[in-house]
């Protein structure tokens, strides 16, 4: 998720677009009907589909740290570096479902940070589904779990964050094990601080660009065929998580992850959603 978390969503319908500003009123029955927030929504609140994707991804991962503590025995032993996962936070970790359910309710039709900022301050994210057990799984086996995100709350940024990560009880919630990353969204540098003291046996995430920043790229095609070059990483060291929200795939479309709500905006959007971007 980008850092800012002011990521623009609009709905399609009939041919029109509907615009989800920022500073929108609240939304008339019929316009709740045609926002695809309200479609998106619903997915995240009752498809069991989405959750089995969670499940999925998390076996995948339990996979990949059986594999590996087969392969060269105990974290720790003679020669070995220690193993560890990197994980980011937000819809990998922690589900922002009732901060949509919540949004939607205050009739918004696009990212409100004010919203965003209140759900994390009360605790409201929680887990997604199999997270708990994964991460109390890969401590069992002696394989440490480290958070990297996004975020931006102000200066207790990292102390809400570790708050949230512990209110919904998953394992190495603690400042060693988590990164708030306030001024960007790149977090390479700090995975690469955790690889070189650790064995890295996958990332999780549900953006790409939790696994590699150079896919925040500002072309549709581009960022495509990037991805499809480092095709044998996905389900292997890189495990992709769903999240049919926002993501940086907004910068692919519109040349920055935040675009202003302008009519250029919208027919932009409508192209894209016709395919004519690809």
């Amino acid at each position: 998720m980008s850092i800012s978390r002011r990521t623009v969503v609009t709905g399609i319908a009939g041919g029109t677009v509907l615009t989800a500003a920022g500073g929108a009123s609240a939304a008339t029955a019929d316009d709740a009907a045609q926002n695809i927030l309200s479609a998106a929504g619903a997915w995240r609140q009752t498809a069991a589909e989405r959750d089995m994707l969670y499940r999925q991804a998390f076996n995948i991962a339990r996979d990949r740290v059986d594999a590996a503590l087969r392969g060269g025995g105990r974290p720790g032993s003679a020669g070995r570096r220690p193993l560890a996962v990197v994980s980011d936070v937000d819809d990998t970790v922690l589900s922002s479902d009732t901060y949509w359910a919540r949004l939607l309710t205050a009739g918004k039709q696009a990212f409100d940070d004010t919203l965003w900022d209140t759900w994390i301050r009360e605790n409201g994210p929680t887990p997604t589904p199999g997270a708990v057990d994964f991460t109390h799984y890969a401590a069992s086996r002696g394989v440490e779990v480290f958070y990297v995100s996004s975020r931006d709350q102000g200066p207790d940024t990292q102390e809400l964050g570790v708050a949230n990560l512990r209110h919904a009880g998953l394992a190495f919630a603690d400042d060693a094990h988590v990164t708030m990353l306030r001024e960007s969204s790149d977090k390479e540098p700090a995975q690469r601080e955790i690889a070189a003291r650790y064995e890295v046996v996958a990332y999780l995430g549900d953006n790409l660009n939790d696994f590699r920043r150079r896919y925040y790229v500002d072309s549709v095609p581009q960022r495509k065929a990037l991805a499809a070059q480092d095709a044998e990483h996905f389900g292997r060291d890189f495990v992709l998580f769903p999240n049919n929200t926002d993501g940086h795939w907004m910068r692919a479309v519109f040349g920055e992850s935040e675009p202003a709500d302008t009519p250029a905006y919208r027919a932009r959007m409508l192209r894209a959603a016709r395919g004519e971007l690809n």
